[in-house]
């Protein structure tokens, strides 16, 4: 029998509620935590800390500072990113969960490991050319479960109310869809990444972005494991959500059983 599994948690970068985000994690049985927030946490990897863990939970958007009205973006160490391709070489398994979709933004293999990426400017995601992205706060919606036989949707109703943020913003590459929102994911229904950082919130004003999927989870390989990725999760609410905190345990589950 096997006994308590290990977790790695990475946060940091992005703001969030300390204290209601511990308790997601505490709900959590047969897993012990270990959690660490950027930058400190870039350091740890890099000196092995992934090395033992059977899933990381990716809770972070490093590599950006923002201030006078820009974000300002940098690369991880060599170190760092040898360490998070071997794990996934080694066969490990994550879960990325809402705004890690953006972390790293100069480093593509990143997205490329995601399948997706938000942008905070205009710029290149797998290969394309891509205004920068779309979020939309408080969003009521429902979640409609796309596949009910797979291990990351069970015991979920075929369909659910959340309410919570959502992105505009593009995804690709081999995933196995898990969820959609049933919203439209056009411009008219989300706001500027850029202008909000410039400053200018809740704006679209000359915005002209694309239609983008309605895709909020999926499954995808990396390396000789697999990745999930949730979008939902932005905050109080969702974390204390039951059916948001059913699906990343079974998500978790999962992506530690490769």
């Amino acid at each position: 029998m096997r006994g308590t599994r290990r977790l790695l948690v990475l946060s940091g970068g992005h703001p969030y509620e300390a204290e209601p985000f511990a308790d997601l994690l505490a709900s959590f049985d047969g897993w012990t935590v270990t959690h660490l927030i950027h930058p400190e946490a870039e350091a740890a990897v890099a000196e092995g800390a992934a090395n033992d863990a059977d899933a990381i939970l990716f809770y972070d958007m490093p590599g950006y500072s923002f201030g006078d009205g820009k974000a300002a973006t940098r690369p991880p160490s060599f170190t760092y990113r040898r360490a998070i391709a071997g794990y996934f070489a080694r066969g490990g398994g994550a879960v990325a969960m809402h705004h890690a979709i953006a972390g790293w933004a100069e480093w593509p293999e990143w997205a490329e490991m995601v399948g997706g990426r938000f942008l905070y400017d205009p710029g290149e995601a797998h290969g394309e050319a891509h205004l920068d992205s779309g979020y939309r706060h408080d969003v009521r919606y429902d979640a409609v479960v796309l596949d009910p036989d797979h291990p990351v949707t069970a015991g979920l109703p075929p369909r659910f109310p959340l309410c919570d943020e959502l992105y505009l913003a593009p995804v690709w590459g081999a995933a196995k869809p898990l969820l959609r929102a049933d919203h439209a994911f056009v411009r008219d229904n989300f706001y500027s990444a850029a202008q909000a950082v410039a400053g200018r919130m809740f704006s679209n004003d000359g915005w002209d972005h694309r239609p983008e999927s309605d895709g909020i989870a999926w499954e995808k390989p990396v390396g000789a494991g697999r990745l999930v990725y949730l979008q939902p999760g932005d905050g109080p609410a969702a974390y204390a959500d039951p059916h948001i905190r059913r699906l990343l345990a079974n998500a978790l589950a999962h992506v530690a059983a490769a």
